[in-house]
């Protein structure tokens, strides 16, 4: 039997600031990204309430006494809380009366909107979000080159920042995707563990996240095409026509089924950036889609490392997406968010990071060595046209070094990279 072996989250420092102002704190995210795991070693009382006897027992103590459903040494943690969703309402009850903090954690795979509760909890009850492993967190990235000095003008590219990842090995760390789960298993299990993830979305979560009754093949149809698209700014109308079979569903209940997909935190587009930009050219406004992970999209479409080898073109799109995936997670740390940037010229750069003070760094991501030169004329161009100027440009790539090239844009493995 694999043993699973904890691995540090970066997450768990806003886990614990967040505890220190707010007398709750929700843990949000898909299955399987390590919720429970990681919150309950912020806690002194674990209730499981996925174990259907808790669950019944704690169901039974919301109808007759406050005090038994909150009974146990604080911080309290209700895994899976919105199966016994009155918990959120005597939970704020009581942050009222004693004025805690830090005292509840909660955690879900579902959006709260889902479920009925009498009081949102605002400014009592905060949440935090939680993705996939990046590759610093399980142990691929050796974190040589710090996204956090880049903004701080440190030069923190030293001489030995080398990459161990391979292209062999990214085409398995996008097949097996950021999975605490995964990581202690063999490496044909680790590919495995995806395609159950989506088959357990499609014959069940996506029933429980809204109560409707989903065609299991439509909705996998409509994963598939989503997947096709990844990393692309293709509209609704393009993934809807893109289903490839004569029985396509309705616009609307292709809506009904993209809204759960959402709610159930797989898909998660990146946003165009909003700056103030000396240009007349137009922003493009959609979304460029993305999963939470790279490994849904691998599932969705059946590829296997082997596969990716074979397709460089689809490989790309996937590495933008494990890319961004990573990004997110380390941008988050600082603070950050994540955007696209696209114009009617034709000016396009895949990912913005910008913090809360307004700096931002712009990143184009490219598999290999070939196209560093369009990429860097990319990067300047849209620097040359904001009025803000970029705290950092960086190419981030697959290949081994990291180095600044002469006219000052990072040249940066993501097998280097960390907050």
């Amino acid at each position: 039997m694999a043993t699973i072996n904890y691995r540090k989250r970066l997450i768990e420092s806003r886990i614990k600031k967040t505890m220190g102002f707010s007398g709750g704190v929700v843990i949000e995210g898909a299955k399987w990204v390590g919720k429970s795991t990681t919150a309950s070693r912020f806690a002194n009382t674990v209730v499981k309430l996925q174990d259907p006897i808790v669950r019944e027992k704690y169901k039974t103590f919301a109808t007759i006494s406050k005090e038994k459903v909150l009974e146990g040494k604080k911080p309290i943690l209700f895994d899976e809380w919105q199966d016994v969703p009155e918990i959120w309402d005597f939970i704020r009850i009581d942050i009222d009366d004693y004025n805690h903090k830090g005292a509840y954690l909660l955690t879900g795979s579902t959006r709260k909107q889902n479920v009925k509760t009498y009081h949102t909890g605002t400014g009592r009850i905060n949440s935090v979000y939680m993705r996939p492993m990046s590759l610093y967190e399980s142990g691929e990235s050796n974190g040589l080159v710090s996204l956090n000095d880049l903004f701080n003008h440190q030069n923190n590219i030293p001489s030995v920042a080398i990459s161990n990842v391979s292209i062999d090995d990214i085409t398995k760390l996008i097949c097996r995707g950021g999975w605490p789960g995964s990581l202690d298993l063999e490496e044909d299990l680790q590919f495995e563990l995806p395609k159950h993830l989506l088959k357990s979305i499609i014959e069940k979560d996506s029933d429980e996240i809204d109560g409707i009754s989903k065609d299991k093949e439509k909705l996998e149809k409509v994963i598939r095409s989503y997947a096709r698209n990844v990393s692309t700014l293709a509209s609704d109308s393009t993934i809807y026509k893109d289903q490839s079979t004569r029985e396509i569903v309705s616009v609307k209940t292709f809506d009904t089924y993209m809204n759960a997909l959402k709610r159930l935190f797989i898909v998660e587009d990146v946003l165009p950036w909003s700056v103030n930009i000396r240009s007349s050219s137009r922003l493009r406004k959609g979304s460029k889609r993305q999963f939470v992970d790279p490994s849904i999209a691998v599932a969705a479409l059946d590829l296997s490392p082997k596969k990716l080898l074979n397709d460089f073109e689809t490989f790309g799109f996937l590495f933008e997406s494990i890319a961004t995936r990573d990004i997110r997670i380390y941008a988050e740390e600082l603070e950050g968010k994540v955007y696209y940037y696209n114009d009617s010229t034709g000016l396009e750069v895949d990912l913005i990071v910008e913090l809360r003070d307004g700096s931002w760094g712009g990143i184009e991501v490219k598999l290999g060595s070939n196209e560093l030169d369009k990429a860097c004329s990319n990067l300047q161009k849209l620097s040359s046209i904001s009025s803000v100027k970029p705290s950092f440009l960086m190419i981030l790539t697959n290949t081994q070094m990291a180095y600044q090239r002469p006219d000052g844009v990072y040249v940066v493995p993501l097998g280097c990279l960390k907050p």
